[in-house]
């Protein structure tokens, strides 16, 4: 019962997955919406594969994965990220998540 809510390991993940981006995409480098984009995507499809692997080797509940995507959001929108698309992409992360 209460590794039901034990989610130190999906915490960790999340802030984890939030620093992938962030190395990947710091605020500073400036990309013309073009090349942000295919970036972005680049970058969203190698935590894909991270987000299964982490699936496969781990039961996630709801709490669980609620409290993994608060970390990734709270983790980007700390580092100064726009909030709107930190939103957008943590509603992702944690569709990816769940799926």
């Amino acid at each position: 019962m209460f590794s039901f809510f034990d989610s130190h390991s999906s915490i960790k993940f999340g802030a984890n997955m939030a620093l992938f981006y962030m190395e990947r995409m710091p605020l500073n480098m400036a990309l013309k919406e073009q090349q942000f984009a295919a970036k972005s995507q680049v970058i969203i499809e190698k935590m894909n594969v991270q987000i299964k692997e982490y699936r496969k080797q781990n039961k996630l509940n709801f709490y669980k994965v609620a409290q993994m995507g608060t970390a990734f959001k709270w983790a980007l929108k700390d580092a100064g990220y726009d909030d709107d698309y930190v939103n957008n992409l943590t509603q992702w992360f944690v569709v990816k998540v769940k799926s």
